[in-house]
């Protein structure tokens, strides 16, 4: 179990021990003591200095508003002089090679790294350790062998692949299950303001997510419990169902 809490700026007082008695309530179980990012900071920090010693990421004071109409870092700073009062991001130097790898759900996928996403950051200018940095060194702490994550996320499964080169870490497998959709296609988050999940009949909810991703549940689990329902998912994940998709329109159901 994973807290990702290294945003401060976004973190919600209580949010994380909601996120945890949700899982408990849905019967999802996990190893060890919990995993939170912000008691990890020294670890971060100690592979940035590789990197930095290493040479192969580089200082940026570009601003979100420098770089509009530049969906791919076009390399301002490259070879750039940074003043060392300055606030300024890292970022890690790309290669222009193409990255592949097998997704259990989506396919052979084959990602053209510096083309389709170039130098991207790894620390923030607000010394906030990068999503994509934090996490590769996550998996590898925590000996992750499989990551199950949402279609939206898979544009940073390269990004990742190419640290873990860097860094000498081994990759582990991925599977990007389809995004669930409203009816505008939007993606059922906190940003379009969807309903959070509710603790109350877990059972009804377990069992439409099973239909949702084609799992073809029995009748005869809408009145069992939250165990038996796990307990038959696990048993009969079939990801064939879902092959390709990218997303599910809740609307269906």
């Amino acid at each position: 179990m994973r807290i990702d809490d290294l945003d401060t700026f976004r973190n919600v007082s209580g949010a994380a021990d909601s996120m945890i008695e949700i899982l408990q309530v849905y019967g999802l179980q996990w190893d060890d003591a919990i995993f939170y990012q912000s008691e990890h900071l020294d670890n971060y920090h100690a592979i940035i200095k590789k990197l930095i010693a290493k040479k192969v990421v580089y200082p940026c004071v570009c601003s979100r508003k420098s770089l509009f109409g530049h969906p791919v870092y076009p390399g301002h700073c490259l070879n750039r002089q940074i003043e060392s009062n300055v606030a300024y991001a890292l970022r890690i130097k790309t290669a222009d090679i193409k990255l592949s790898f097998a997704d259990e759900i989506q396919g052979y996928q084959t990602h053209s790294l510096q083309q389709q996403y170039g130098d991207f950051i790894v620390k923030r200018k607000d010394n906030i350790i990068a999503y994509q940095l934090a996490v590769v060194i996550d998996d590898y702490q925590q000996n992750i062998s499989h990551v199950v994550r949402g279609f939206d996320l898979l544009p940073s499964t390269p990004k990742q692949l190419f640290i873990q080169q860097v860094l000498g870490f081994p990759s582990p497998a991925y599977c990007h299950v389809p995004m669930i959709v409203d009816q505008y296609g939007n993606k059922l988050s906190k940003q379009t303001f969807a309903q959070a999940i509710s603790s109350k009949n877990p059972e009804k909810t377990l069992f439409l997510l099973l239909n949702l991703l084609k799992q073809n549940p029995p009748e005869n689990l809408k009145t069992t419990s939250v165990h038996n329902i796990m307990q038959w998912a696990i048993a009969n994940w079939y990801p064939q169902a879902i092959k390709k998709i990218r997303a599910i329109n809740r609307g269906i159901y």
